[in-house]
């Protein structure tokens, strides 16, 4: 096999690869024994006939699509290494010599990883990123518990208040014409929750059981219905009923009945340490985001598109994964019809951010390779135990259900988290 490597612009590359004849006659009799069973030539049994009979009765090109693959497949890759090329893409094969007693020859056109051209990021300064946690963050914490446990009783002594549950039938009118969709009956309305049109809940505030408003309202511009879109609209509604939240006292047992704690004091100091754990991590995550985004502005890189679009496909991917898990039966493309979008339009809104994503992962795969950052069996072994604790496992257990592409992705984000940590030393906060 030889192979000639031609370097194109933006990361093109054509690989010219000749086969010698002997090693392609070899492939068109594996091709003819792999299809003689299912031919039929007169005068012999079927699979029973002579290849350079079937070749004359149905042309010589007869067994050159098998052939062609049986050749794709013991050279292609060879041919990849020889070069010393990372393909990102697919190649695309054009034919430039093939028949019996010749040489095959073909190309592969592929569009390679880039280079990466590294600015001089040590030293640079970015910008702090502190995230602290005050007494209203705790308060608010305990609020959130608080609602929890609430309750609602009904009220028949007091118009509708904000914070209220109004209890309603309504029905809309366009044009004094009932419109689809715009009706309902002993609907729990809570009131401020901003769940309706903007202005619909302002407008019961004050009004009493038994009471019947006109409601108007108009819909927002880029509201879903077209019909409905930017239209002025009367809801005739009817309160039926009045609710309002009823909190327990927030004391000692209060605290028994929400958590593990037997006093308040306990349970906003273990509210305070969560917070101040979730504000270190977010601290850590967005500081490391920062420095990643200073020093990836800095890189020159010529990508190909096809890696952007490469990665809009896992987007996609990922999309279609989370569609399934949360909204059984509704496929990506029912869902984008339901948020009137496309695909073509989806692809288009994510250019910019797999841009950024495939220049920020191609930094720092530069980044580790020259400063040698790796992930060791002992990093593995260490996140391994972390996930078998996590989930009451055996370790074996969950290398089992990892297979090898687990653990590859799992190494390749050790190398990510390691490189951010070196990146961290190299400059300076702010």
């Amino acid at each position: 096999m030889k192979v000639v490597k031609e370097i194109k612009e933006h990361n093109e590359v054509i690989l010219e690869i000749t086969v010698d004849a002997a090693k392609f006659e070899d492939a068109l009799e594996k091709s003819y024994r792999k299809n003689i069973k299912q031919i039929s030539l007169p005068g012999f049994r079927k699979g029973k006939a002579p290849r350079k009979m079937v070749e004359k009765a149905y042309g010589e090109s007869v067994f050159y699509e098998d052939a062609m693959d049986v050749v794709f497949e013991d050279t292609y890759a060879g041919a990849i290494e020889e070069s010393e090329v990372e393909p990102v893409s697919r190649p695309e094969i054009d034919i430039k010599q093939i028949g019996s007693g010749k040489d095959f020859i073909y190309t592969a056109k592929i569009y390679v990883k880039p280079e990466v051209e590294l600015g001089d990021f040590k030293g640079i300064e970015v910008e702090k990123v502190e995230y602290s946690v005050k007494d209203e963050d705790v308060d608010a914490e305990i609020h959130n518990m608080l609602e929890r446990v609430a309750h609602f009783v009904d009220i028949t002594d007091k118009p509708v208040e904000n914070g209220n549950v109004a209890v309603i039938d309504f029905e809309g009118f366009l044009d004094g014409v009932p419109f689809e969709g715009g009706k309902g009956e002993n609907h729990n309305l809570t009131i401020g929750a901003g769940e309706f049109i903007p202005g619909f809940e302002d407008q019961l505030i004050g009004k009493n059981i038994g009471d019947e408003v006109d409601v108007n309202v108009t819909f927002p511009e880029e509201y879903h219905s077209a019909e409905l879109a930017g239209k002025a609209v009367v809801f005739k509604v009817k309160i039926n009923g009045i609710k309002a939240k009823e909190y327990p006292a927030i004391d000692d047992e209060f605290a028994k009945d929400v958590s593990e704690f037997d006093t308040m004091e306990a349970l906003k100091k273990a509210t305070r340490d969560k917070l101040e754990g979730n504000a270190e991590n977010r601290t850590e995550k967005e500081q490391g985001d920062k420095i990643i985004e200073a020093v990836t502005a800095l890189a020159t890189i010529d990508i190909p598109d096809i890696m952007v679009e490469n990665q809009i496909d896992e987007y996609i991917e990922d999309m279609q994964y989370r569609i399934q898990m949360q909204m059984p039966g509704i496929t990506f493309e029912q869902y984008l019809q339901y948020t009137g979008s496309t695909l073509e339009q989806f692809r288009s809104n994510m250019k910019d951010r797999a841009l950024s994503d495939v220049k920020t992962r191609l930094v720092l795969e530069k980044i580790s390779k020259d400063e040698k950052i790796d992930a060791t069996d002992a990093d593995v072994d260490a996140e391994i135990d972390k996930i078998a604790e996590q989930y009451k496992m055996e370790t074996d257990k969950v290398r089992e259900l990892l297979k090898e592409n687990g653990i590859k992705n799992m190494k390749n984000d050790i190398i990510i988290r390691k490189t951010v940590e070196f990146l961290k030393g190299q400059v300076k906060v702010k």
